[in-house]
Order: C-alpha cells, then structure tokens, then sequence
C-alpha cells in the first residue's frame, strides 16, 4: 500500500460523514481510525448520537465545523448532498433498526455507503437494501472486518489456488463470554443490543453469528445449502438469545459446524476457522491472527505470517509493514475501509478499480447473512429441523 490510488485518481481524498459511533463507542472510533489509516478519506460531517445536543458537541470535539455537526442523520445526508463539497460517503455505524433508513437515504442521495453489520434486522429490508445498490450502481460496503486479516485473506487466496483441493469440512466458532454473567438488568438500562426491537430477533446471531458465517463464505468460496440449529438462551431467564449452533451443508457436497455464543465465561474473543479439503486443512484463530495454519496431508505443519515466505499477492497487499512485527484489528479493519475507497474512486472517476480490491464484503453479503439469521431461527423454531437455504436470486 505504497501509493494512495484514490489521490491518484481524484486527486484527492474521499469525503466522508459519519452516523452513529459517538462518545462511549468502541467501534465508533475504530470505524475512524480505519479511515484514516491509509488516508484515503477525510471527515467532513458528523451525527454522532440520537441525542441533538450530544451529537453536535461530540461533532466539534472532533474538529468539525458547527455547521457540519449534525443532530439528526437524515439531515445529514440531505444537506451534505446539496453542499458544493459535501460528502460523497456516508459511514453508517448504528443500532442495527435504522441501518435501512439510513443506507436507503443515502443511496437515494447518490451517495457510496459503508455500513456495520448485520446489513438489517429484516430480510425484507435486507432485500430493499440490495436491489437499491443493484439499481444506482452505486458501492455498498459492509464491515465484516475480519476478512481484511491478511492471514484471512491468504487463506482465500490459497483455496482459490488450489492448495487445499476439494473442501470437505468446515469447523467455525465465534465464543464470547461478555454476556456470560446471571446480572439482571434493570429494564430501564437495557443496552440496544438486548434489545429485540433495535438489536434484530438474536443478539448472537446478528452480533457475531453472521461475522462466522461470512468468514465461511468469504474462505471457501462455497455456499450452504441447508442448516439444522438451534438457538437460545444459555443463561437462566435471559431475555435474548446468547448462543446457537448449527450443523451445515454446503453446494459443493462439504460438511460443516457451526457454533456461536456470548455466555463462555472467561472467554474473550475467539473466532476460530478450520477448513479441511483432500490435500490439507488450514486453522485461524482471530486472538492469533499473524499465524495461519496449514497442515498438508503429506508434509508436515506449516505456519503462514504476514510478509513471511510463501505468502500470495492477496495477503501481502494487505499488510503494512515487514515480517514480524504485529498488525491487527484495526488495521484489518483499516484494509476494508481502503478497498471500499478503490471501488469508490474508480467508480466516480469511470474506471475499474485493482480486482484485489474488490473483496470487501458488498450488500449481497449483508443480505445472504440476514437470510442465513432467518433459517437458523426457523431450524430451531421447528426443533432443528434441515431447513434448505436457496441461493440468493434477486
């Protein structure tokens, strides 16, 4: 990443506003450092709470004019899109019920989006969501950020190079244990995301259960084609759902596991992914994320690092510094909000952005993990029966 393609063909950077991610938000900030990093935006705009006055005093404690501190988002997207320079992307990272209104306003507005996951709570929305960005053309970008790991991404770039063979088995797991406390909470101080009305029919699903899913998809190139799950609750008389599990099959005749939860207590945050196919099988935990695994049928193990020998095009494009030396969440992160700024440029300037580019995660994703949210829940709403996934035709 040595040359800023989007100054190279804009001749600067992109504009930016941002909705949603105020004081006291963690992924709010990262979504700012991500953007920064490779200095390919520039903030211009800001609706940083649902509260008026919060939202423009946390807008001018980040530097931006009074003018560009906003107290509503859709005032944002209004005025910015009749501002001389206003802004040409919007960031949204909201509560998961107003992700729609807000990507459909900027859409609408001809404005690119980049957008928090689950893409909705709704698969009708979902739905709404992809047929916009099919009509206007226009880029749509969705943070599943763990696919811009270069470790990830070298594991995608040696299936597609066929290291792997035929895959055959897929093992994945999200575990979490920051709900795994028996705390009650008062009704009245409910986070968003217990909450069904704002935080989608399941918490671990729409939370890490589609970042697993797309880490599936994203690797392996495959599809599923059918789940028997369940989900629920682990913790007595817990409102929303911390954890589900499911087994799957996929288009290409492989066998899978699924698991997700937030209740393992001790646990901090371990995504893990194996993929066996007939020549060998690669792991990846996201706690160890320099270290990709791959275990030839053959030979003996093999330990895969950024930079380090062996690693494909995909995977070192991703990575910002020389071997050894430790990269990790935000920037990978960062290789998302960078990849999505290419397709941006190129296609505001008519061109075609790099094709290694092009694999930030795109409205079809959000939309295909919305649909797999809807099949698990009906699986296990009819006591984990098989229930087939159709590929996505809209």
């Amino acid at each position: 990443m040595s040359l800023n393609p989007v100054i190279s063909l804009l001749g600067r950077r992109l504009r930016l506003a941002i909705i949603g991610g105020g004081p006291g938000s963690f992924i709010g900030a990262i979504h700012r450092i991500a953007a920064r990093m490779d200095d390919r935006y520039q903030l211009v705009g800001a609706c940083l709470s649902s509260k008026p006055e919060k939202a423009k005093k946390a807008g001018r404690e980040l530097g931006l004019p009074a003018e560009r501190s906003y107290a509503d988002g859709i005032e944002l997207i209004d005025k910015e899109a009749k501002q001389k320079n206003g802004a040409e992307v919007i960031a949204i990272m909201t509560p998961n019920d107003s992700h729609y209104l807000y990507s459909i306003k900027a859409l609408e507005s001809g404005m690119d989006v980049i957008c928090d996951k689950p893409l909705t709570n709704s698969l009708e929305e979902a739905e709404k969501i992809y047929q916009k960005v099919t009509e206007t053309g226009l880029v749509f970008c969705l943070t599943h950020n763990y696919t811009g790991y270069p470790m990830v991404r070298q594991a995608k770039a040696m299936v597609e190079d066929d290291q792997l063979g035929t895959i055959r088995l897929v093992q994945v797991e999200y575990v979490q244990g920051g709900n795994a406390r028996e705390d009650k909470i008062d009704p009245e101080k409910i986070p968003w995301r217990q909450d069904q009305s704002k935080g989608g029919a399941s918490l671990v699903m729409g939370d890490i259960g589609t970042h697993a899913h797309h880490l599936i998809r994203f690797i392996t190139g495959i599809e599923i084609t059918a789940v028997a799950a369940e989900a629920g609750t682990i913790v007595p008389e817990r409102t929303f759902q911390d954890y589900a599990g499911a087994l799957l099959h996929f288009n290409n005749g492989a066998r899978g596991i699924f698991w997700v939860t937030q209740a393992a207590a001790g646990v901090e945050n371990g995504l893990r992914i194996r993929v066996s196919g007939t020549k060998g099988t690669l792991e990846w935990m996201q706690e160890t994320p320099q270290q990709l695994l791959f275990k030839p049928i053959d030979h003996p193990c093999q330990i895969y690092t950024p930079n380090g020998p062996g690693i494909l095009a995909f995977a070192s494009r991703a990575s910002r510094i020389v071997a050894g030396h430790p990269e990790g969440f935000p920037e990978a992160f960062a290789n998302i909000y960078s990849d999505a700024a290419e397709a941006i440029a190129a296609r505001r300037c008519g061109k075609k952005a790099e094709s290694l580019a092009m694999f930030f995660p795109k409205a079809i994703d959000g939309l295909m993990g919305v649909q797999f949210i809807s099949k698990v829940l009906e699986s296990s709403q009819a006591g984990s029966k098989w229930i087939k996934i159709e590929p996505y035709s809209g």
